[in-house]
């Protein structure tokens, strides 16, 4: 067989030196820039008439060299690093950091600064699911789905840019807290849109979930065994939709999640089907979380009382040299962490998401490591799709929700 072509080339070649009745095997190059894998990536790809016999996954065209970078940057510097892990989930990347190095400080952190993270990472989680809902539907071809998710996203990049400033990268998980106290006018915003978002989910449900396209497009396609899942390190819906109930925002809470009611939705068919309704049930769940945080806020200070790690109040550098000295220095030289190592684990919108951060005593990390729910997912994929036909890859791959800077780093 001949060798495939140059990476980025759709290429086709046929093993001419067969008779006409014997098996034709094709290797297609599928991307790096196919619009349907959502990231730069590329699957080589062997066919035996419309059958995928093997597949190679081919990542690291978005490799951005982040986790190294932080090496060099103090520890607050490297939380604005983190939002370009995953640039459809950038609070759940800054919750994890944070969180961990937070343990490594032996920091306290504020029950409204809790509060305000818990509701803000499931708004992450609501804005990246429906980006997942718009790109998987469109993919197979329910092209209206992508202007209704899309307007519910919309707003709530209205809510993190009323937050912090910015639309997408907010960077407002800070060590200790948050950048900036909650804005005015914040739970009016927040309770005018999630008071209408679970009738903006039954609108995605009446135009997919018994549409007959749909379940034939969706139903029994990309089946992949629970064990093998597990063997590979699956996590997030992936794994729910196979009937594991399994979410770190139960089984190890973190940032008072264990304050809250709510499910963990879980199927059982395994299929590109079950994971759409694993999503949709986690957009009510979301809105559940978000609404009970709205309505519960607790009240006291936004961020950790800790001159030498937390930014002082800006009036309060106006009138007191002390604060002036510490924002300097803060600023200018970070703060030093304590020596050692620590490994924290959250829920992110496609699955188990873990920072693992080693100091060494300076201001600056001696290593970030981050253990992304994608990088994961993502190496299952030659076992779901080998054996199937190739109209079906892009409903099985796009069910993963798996993103390529989340994957490369």
């Amino acid at each position: 067989m001949s060798e495939p072509g140059v990476p980025g080339q759709f290429t086709a070649t046929l093993e001419r030196d067969q008779p006409e009745t014997g098996p034709r095997r094709m290797i297609l190059n599928m991307g790096p820039q196919h619009p349907s894998t959502h990231g730069v990536l590329r699957l080589l790809i062997e066919l035996d008439g419309e059958t995928i016999t093997h597949c190679e996954p081919d990542i690291g065209y978005l490799h951005t060299g982040i986790e190294k970078e932080c090496e060099v940057k103090t520890y607050q510097q490297a939380v604005t690093l983190t939002d370009r892990v995953d640039y459809l989930a950038p609070l759940s990347n800054n919750l994890a950091y944070c969180l961990a190095v937070e343990k490594l400080l032996q920091l306290e952190i504020p029950p409204q600064a809790q509060w305000m993270r818990v509701m803000l990472a499931e708004f992450t989680r609501l804005n990246s699911h429906l980006v997942w809902l718009a790109t998987h539907a469109i993919d197979i071809g329910a092209m209206s789905v992508f202007l209704y998710c899309f307007r519910e996203r919309e707003e709530i990049l209205r809510i993190f840019e009323m937050f912090s400033g910015q639309r997408m990268m907010t960077s407002y998980f800070r060590i200790g807290g948050l950048a900036l106290e909650p804005p005015r006018g914040w739970y009016q915003r927040v309770k005018k849109f999630i008071d209408i978002f679970p009738s903006r989910v039954d609108e995605y449900e009446n135009l997919l979930t018994a549409n007959p396209i749909w379940i034939g497009r969706t139903k029994g396609v990309g089946f992949i065994s629970l064990e093998d899942m597990l063997d590979l390190g699956v996590t997030g819906p992936m794994l729910r939709a196979a009937g594991l109930k399994i979410d770190a925002r139960k089984d190890r809470p973190y940032s008072s999640y264990d304050k809250f009611d709510f499910e963990v939705p879980t199927r059982t068919a395994n299929d590109v089907y079950a994971r759409y309704q694993v999503r949709i049930e986690e957009l009510r769940q979301s809105a559940k979380i978000i609404r009970q945080a709205m309505e519960g806020m607790p009240s006291g200070p936004w961020k950790a009382d800790d001159p030498h790690v937390v930014l002082p109040d800006r009036e309060k550098m106006k009138t007191q040299m002390e604060a002036l000295i510490y924002h300097f220095k803060i600023v200018t030289e970070g703060f030093r962490v304590p020596e050692g190592e620590v490994y924290h684990v959250i829920e992110s919108p496609r699955g188990e998401l873990g920072y693992y951060v080693v100091s060494d005593g300076t201001a600056t990390p001696y290593r970030v490591h981050m253990r992304t729910p994608s990088f994961g997912n993502l190496q299952a994929v030659p076992t779901m799709v080998e054996g199937i036909l190739i109209a079906d890859v892009i409903a099985s791959i796009g069910s993963m929700d798996f993103v390529l800077g989340d994957t490369d780093r």
